[in-house]
């Protein structure tokens, strides 16, 4: 057999102790699979002292990330620490410059630098390989860079987010509002630090940039997705949705078009009989279409211990098999600029208002509505409340310079109160 293939850990919270617990429990079985022994050389986490349920004294310590990424006894460095600067960014760095193969989990990491550390890995010939760092123990990197590497994409999609998922599928469930359920995920521990991250979209949208460039061959793109998060979805969207037939998803759409790449991580409503519809709680998907396979869909645990450890864990044991390709699919130096595609194209859209109970109200809001080029196809009003009458309708396909257009005039009809919400009807 081989010489062991020897790991260096920086991290050691609930993945990092995933790694650590497969590795004693597997051994003889990672060896058989891959030809080699996977070992630990050495750790390195805030706090050496803290009880973390898993004896740490046969390893060595380091406790700055530098010092363990660079060490004569670490082949791959496996970054499990977290963030998009800081520690994690200047450890993965100096890991591919002294010749070490890099594993990580950090998707907020390869969104931002994704180009410069691919440019890095390969101008040194090392893997940087991140399969935990999207929809966790979905093995949707390998399926798009191996398993469908015979198919020119058109789309990928996909609820990239358990929390947000499990807040709006508790919101339906419950007849709880968003204010609520947020409260309950947040007790649960459901939610990041910063719950922005989450309920922003901003983590989701971390993983769509890198789809996009997995699929279509673009360097990563963060700052070209349109985003939005869920926190004005309420339980009156939730409720109208299901009646007429949708589900509301926090849903991450990637497709290439003649106006340039798309990219969205914003709420749609998608039809309840889909797969992307019938996805309860805390469950991520992602759904690849290509033009050879189809429609793929991927579903599975999206965060977690053992999903998001056994993703690191299948990337070290390529590594361990002697695997190497490009970063993202593509030489990173073939990468081409994800140029943002100047407008989505046209689609239904729900929207909800509320109108003063007047005479001519409705008739005001589908004037406006009308004269930007926007048909209604299904209307419905709901019972009053107060002063006011809650109106849902769902248009025919439109653009979105269209919608906008027609939301920015009824403001100047003086009977719609407050802001409409529109939502986007995707097609699955």
């Amino acid at each position: 057999m081989s010489q062991p293939l020897r790991l260096g850990i920086a991290g050691l919270g609930t993945v990092g102790i995933g790694v650590l617990r497969i590795i004693r429990k597997h051994a003889d079985l990672l060896a058989a699979r891959t030809g080699r022994e996977i070992v630990i050389s050495a750790l390195c986490a805030r706090d050496r002292s803290k009880d973390r349920g898993v004896p740490l004294d046969r390893y060595g310590w380091e406790s700055d990330p530098v010092a363990l990424a660079t060490r004569d006894d670490v082949d791959v460095f496996v970054e499990l620490i977290g963030g998009d600067e800081g520690p994690a960014k200047v450890a993965v760095e100096a890991a591919l410059a002294t010749g070490k193969d890099v594993v990580t989990a950090n998707k907020a990491l390869l969104a931002i630098h994704g180009q410069s550390l691919a440019e890095l890995a390969e101008k040194h010939g090392r893997a940087l390989r991140y399969e935990a760092a999207v929809a966790g123990g979905i093995p949707v990197i390998k399926a798009l860079t191996e398993g469908l590497v015979g198919n020119q994409f058109s789309r990928v999609m996909g609820v990239m987010n358990g929390s947000c998922n499990y807040i709006l599928t508790r919101m339906e469930t419950s007849g709880l509002s968003y204010a609520e359920i947020f409260a309950e995920a947040d007790g649960l521990g459901y939610l990041e630090a910063d719950p922005q991250l989450d309920v922003g979209g901003i983590d989701a949208a971390h993983k769509l940039a890198i789809l996009t460039s997995l699929a279509f061959g673009t360097q990563v793109n963060f700052d070209g997705i349109v985003l939005e998060g869920i926190e004005r979805i309420s339980i009156d969207d939730i409720t109208a949705a299901a009646d007429m037939g949708y589900k509301i998803k926090l849903l991450g759409v990637a497709q290439k078009t003649g106006r340039g790449i798309e990219q969205r991580m914003q709420p749609c409503l998608v039809p309840d009989t889909s797969p992307l519809g019938q996805l309860d709680g805390g469950t991520n998907m992602v759904v690849i279409e290509g033009d050879s396979i189809g429609q793929v869909v991927l579903r599975g645990p999206g965060a977690g211990e053992g999903p998001t450890a056994s993703a690191v864990m299948a990337d070290v044991c390529d590594i361990a098999r002697g695997m190497r390709g490009p970063v993202f699919g593509l030489p990173a130096n073939q990468l081409a600029p994800a140029a943002p595609a100047s407008s989505s194209p046209p689609a239904p859209y729900y929207l909800r208002m509320a109108l003063d109970d007047k005479p001519g109200a409705l008739a005001k809001v589908a004037k406006v509505l009308g004269e930007a080029g926007v048909s209604i196809d299904r209307m419905r009003q709901y019972g009053h409340q107060d002063t006011s009458a809650p109106v849902l309708i769902v248009t025919h396909k439109t653009t979105p310079e269209a919608l906008a257009a027609a939301l920015e005039a009824m403001a100047g009809t003086n009977v719609v109160t407050g802001s409409p919400v529109a939502l986007r009807i995707e097609a699955v």
